[in-house]
């Protein structure tokens, strides 16, 4: 919930007379369906609330701005094969990151001058923790480093910024200037990773932080069973949360019955009178409530995974959509079947072990860590090229590599390696976030791109690269987690856009935690089926090849147990 919780709170400081910017951080942002407003790396004002302004940190526009800053840099007698190699350098997600990090600490330093008050709506945990960290990693790293970094191309210039990179740290870390509010549901999985966020935010220096609990359920039907459990669950999830976030001043936000589109809705979500749905949400519900949508067990998507005898299947989706418990579920269910799994995961905020809880025998998890990654890279590198440097040299490349884009390459090396172990059993890959996922899935095309003109014009050459292998629907299997709600299923539509035209073809769709799958009287729940069943429709139009659907279970899906139960757990269809 954090765009609707950040772009509710804008809406509010700007009726309130402030002068308010709106940014988002996420590479897959959908702040434009929510406010009607066409995104630009520009402040655009938002019609219907005065002083209201919103910003989109483009990674795309934000990397070719910066390609095209470093050309223009280029000596004139410069050719045009060496600024297409050039170019080509700075095609990769490093050079994206990069792009995005320094329209961020822009902001932070200064950009944003002239508003009250600087919103910004990030991406999910493991990818703002990354942008977070950079400023003390990269002001930290061009400290005393006279020749700029330019270990791997594209930074040449960073050192002119220093300053800037200075003032943004010091910004965040100023409690008079930046308040860090961390965003959970009621359920465990949600406050454990607030509480694993807040921690290492601490430790980058950014103290001042509050908790909102958003979505917060009170039961009004008690011989509602589906509606009690919800209920249940989250006065318990909250009675276990962490002191560390105990601690924190804190704000709840009720489950509401409408989706948080457009500047009624978003007004109303944090108002003490929240309006209804509208009658036009109902008008669409109504035309497909009797078409229930096609769909099917979990453990029926598991079979036909199960139909082979390797092969990567990759789970991807927006943040808090549940990727990480559905494949955790799938894995599961193809050791059930007999078959050897490797589960590993690409979110640098993994929790796959919890998930789990214990060991399974056939099933292998782990994860890609970044700093191991890192290290073993930076190992690898130093063996390759240090026996024919000198003292002096082996330093400058010791210096290089200590560059914080050097865990981009790592975590990408890493990723090829378990793209790689498919050739001869299943890997189940839970990956990071949507924004993330399409950095990593940059990289790889990149690298694609790079072998192919390395190996162009020979007769006999032969070249398998990660990219190809996810483009064989054969070798690779993608499955789209979302929720049945407007935002996650927007962005797994822009998701699944984006995979394919990189040509690499989703296999189905899993829409997770469905109210409607699990039948329910209870007048809140009730009214957000309308906008459930809109969604569904959506989806059945030709969204997804196929679609399976896993209801709202009463259990926490926490331990082998409960995936398995997930597996099975009915489908209701006729829900009304």
């Amino acid at each position: 919930g954090k765009t609707s919780l950040s772009t509710a709170t804008a809406i509010a400081l700007a009726d309130a007379g402030r002068r308010v910017l709106l940014v988002s951080t996420d590479a897959a942002s959908n702040l434009d369906e929510m406010l009607g407003v066409l995104l630009s790396n520009q402040a655009t004002p938002v019609p219907g609330a005065p002083g209201l302004s919103v910003l989109n940190i483009d990674p795309d526009a934000a990397a070719e701005s910066y390609r095209q800053r470093v050309q223009d840099r280029m000596a004139p007698d410069t050719t045009d094969a060496e600024r297409a190699t050039v170019r080509e350098q700075l095609s990769g997600a490093c050079t994206t990151e990069i792009a995005a990090f320094d329209e961020f600490s822009g902001l932070l330093a200064g950009a944003a001058d002239g508003f009250d008050h600087v919103v910004f709506d990030t991406a999910p945990t493991g990818h703002t923790l990354r942008l977070l960290s950079l400023p003390k990693a990269w002001s930290g790293f061009l400290r005393g480093n006279d020749r700029g970094a330019s270990c791997l191309g594209p930074h040449s210039g960073l050192k002119m910024q220093e300053a800037r990179f200075n003032t943004a740290l010091a910004t965040l870390s100023d409690a008079g200037q930046t308040t860090v509010v961390l965003v959970t549901r009621p359920d465990h999985g949600a406050i454990g990773e607030a509480a694993r966020t807040s921690d290492e935010l601490r430790t980058l220096g950014l103290g001042n932080q509050r908790l909102v609990i958003n979505g917060l359920f009170r039961a009004t039907d008690p011989g509602d069973k589906v509606a009690a459990a919800i209920e249940a669950l989250g006065r318990q999830a909250l009675r276990d949360m962490p002191d560390s976030l105990r601690a924190l001043a804190q704000d709840v936000v009720p489950l509401r019955a409408f989706d948080t589109v457009g500047l009624p809705a978003l007004r109303a979500l944090l108002s003490d009178t929240p309006a209804l749905p509208t009658q036009a949400a109902r008008t669409v519900a109504d035309l497909v409530a009797d078409r229930p949508p096609p769909a099917d067990y979990l453990a029926k998507l598991v079979d036909e995974l199960a139909a082979g005898d390797r092969g990567l299947i990759m789970v991807m989706g927006k943040g808090g959509v549940g990727k990480t418990t559905i494949a955790a579920a799938l894995a599961l269910g193809l050791v059930q079947r007999g078959k050897s799994v490797h589960l590993s995961t690409t979110d640098p905020a993994a929790h796959l072990a919890a998930t789990l809880g214990t060991g399974v025998p056939g099933l292998k998890v782990d994860r890609i860590d970044p700093v191991a990654e890192t290290r073993r890279y930076v190992d690898k590198i130093m063996a390759a090229r240090s026996p024919g440097l000198d003292e002096q040299e082996r330093a400058l490349l010791q210096e290089d590599l200590r560059s914080p884009c050097t865990e981009e390459v790592a975590v990408f090396h890493a990723f090829s390696r378990i793209v790689a172990v498919a050739r001869s059993a299943f890997v189940v890959l839970d990956t990071a976030p949507t924004g993330h996922s399409l950095l990593l899935m940059d990289a790889t095309g990149a690298y694609h791109r790079q072998t192919v003109r390395e190996y162009e014009g020979r007769t006999s050459a032969h070249f398998v690269t990660p990219l190809m292998r996810l483009q064989d629907a054969t070798y690779t299997r993608i499955i789209l987690v979302t929720l049945p709600e407007v935002t996650p299923v927007s962005q797994a539509a822009a998701l699944q856009d984006d995979l394919r035209r990189a040509q690499i073809e989703p296999l189905a769709w899993v829409v997770n935690k469905s109210i409607l799958a699990a039948g329910t009287r209870d007048p809140l729940l009730s009214a957000r089926l309308d906008g459930e069943r809109a969604q569904m429709a959506r989806i059945a139009a030709g969204l997804a090849r196929h679609t399976y659907v896993v209801p709202w279970v009463t259990e926490a899906p926490v331990g082998v147990a409960a995936l398995s139960a997930l597996l099975g757990a009915a489908v209701r269809t006729t829900a009304a």
